[in-house]
């Protein structure tokens, strides 16, 4: 069985970031690279298999049903369905081979036009991850069943339950493409309104919900090569945004170079501008604080505002995160592993981030210990010191 269905089995901000790659900067050049971060797994034993999937993932096309579900979302422009028409995963652009330090690693590299490699990350995470699952595991979907039951039971006794709306984002560590399709009914099922969609386009398509997803750190982290200047960066890249949604698609994401700086440049214009903010690393509870007070400090009623939080989050964090900011703003949350890949196994810990674009060193300095990744150290110090970031700032 394929580990990917489609082209679309990705996650919608893929195609949102492609768009405007393909409008105002088709021609960068980036390289990516992937890393697992959790110890002792020997992935190289399984590599002729990931290379298969891999072969078989780009002899993928869109179909013209694909193309006409893309063609009529909202913000996607017709120039950009029609470039989807001729689109193709080109191998080329890969490098798998083992660790040639550490035993039983895999060494994944992609390195090539933006526009052509941005829809790798996702599916080859999945099929690693499947790779791993199917080869080491034996699923128990029953158990995974009661445990999908056991989360819809607290979700639904929440005080206030009714706007506690969750979304899947759970596709790049999903235990398998077969569970993907499985829980994604069930949980519809189950939470009715209080499950409001999925970052997964194919599975959005085929189940008739709401796909969701705007930006990720690669499209900020670009703009440090892409210019104007590094202390610019997040502005421009923000600024880019505003040219290609035009208000549309409007939700940022604070932590590409840590909140600090990112409240800096996240100004009156773009606090007015921007729907909301999506937090993905550091303490939730302190971010969400400090993001209310900086709409108010701007003139902008922070219960207009959205914060949506995606990350590592499970049922209880939910909960709790809801009990916290619930009357103050809008809210919503994006669970990924905990969804897809909750069937015994501990799930993997595995990225693909992007490290290079035009040539130069690009890095997100995360607000958690051990999210971001790059091997220039020299450009990370550099990359501190403009932003005006401790030293202990982590990659």
């Amino acid at each position: 069985m394929a580990t990917v269905a489609s082209l679309l089995d990705t996650d919608l901000y893929k195609f949102t970031m492609m768009q405007a790659v393909l409008h105002q900067h088709p021609g960068a050049v980036v390289q990516y690279r992937f890393k697992c971060r959790t110890p002792g797994i020997d992935l190289a034993r399984y590599i002729d298999e990931i290379d298969a999937e891999i072969d078989a993932l780009c002899a993928l096309r869109f179909t013209a049903d694909e193309l006409a579900y893309v063609r009529a979302l909202r913000f996607i422009k017709p120039d950009f369905a029609d470039f989807l028409g001729l689109f193709y995963l080109d191998r080329k652009y890969i490098v798998l081979r083992p660790s040639r330090d550490v035993p039983g690693e895999i060494e994944l590299e992609i390195t090539g036009p933006w526009l052509h490699t941005i829809l790798f990350e996702v599916p080859l995470l999945a099929i690693i991850n499947e790779v791993w699952f199917r080869n080491t595991t034996q699923p128990d979907f029953g158990e995974g069943v009661r445990r999908l039951q056991a989360k819809a039971a607290l979700l639904r006794d929440v005080p206030g339950y009714e706007e506690c709306r969750i979304a899947d984002y759970g596709t790049r560590r999903r235990y398998s493409l077969h569970w993907h399709g499985h829980m994604l009914p069930l949980l519809h099922d189950a939470l009715g309104d209080q499950f409001v969609g999925t970052s997964n386009v194919h599975f959005a398509r085929l189940y008739g919900m709401t796909p969701h997803g705007t930006m990720a750190h690669e499209y900020l982290q670009a703009f440090q090569a892409l210019g104007p200047r590094l202390r610019d960066s997040q502005v421009a890249a923000l600024e880019s945004w505003a040219h290609e949604y035009r208000g549309d698609l409007g939700i940022a994401l604070s932590d590409v170079v840590g909140l600090d700086a990112f409240l800096r440049d996240f100004d009156m214009y773009f606090c007015k501008l921007f729907d909301g903010v999506r937090h993905d690393s550091g303490d939730p509870f302190v971010w969400g604080d400090r993001m209310l007070e900086h709409f108010a400090r701007n003139r902008v009623d922070p219960a207009s505002k959205i914060l949506v939080f995606s990350d590592g989050l499970d049922i209880d964090k939910v909960k709790r995160l809801h009990a916290y900011f619930r009357g103050r703003c809008k809210l919503a949350f994006g669970v990924g592993t905990h969804l897809t890949n909750d069937l015994g196994p501990t799930p993997l810990n595995i990225v693909i981030k992007m490290v290079r674009c035009n040539g130069q060193p690009v890095a997100k300095l995360s607000d958690s210990p051990g999210k971001g990744m790059c091997d220039d150290p020299a450009y990370l110090a550099y990359l501190r010191q403009v932003f005006g970031l401790p030293a202990d700032a982590v990659a």
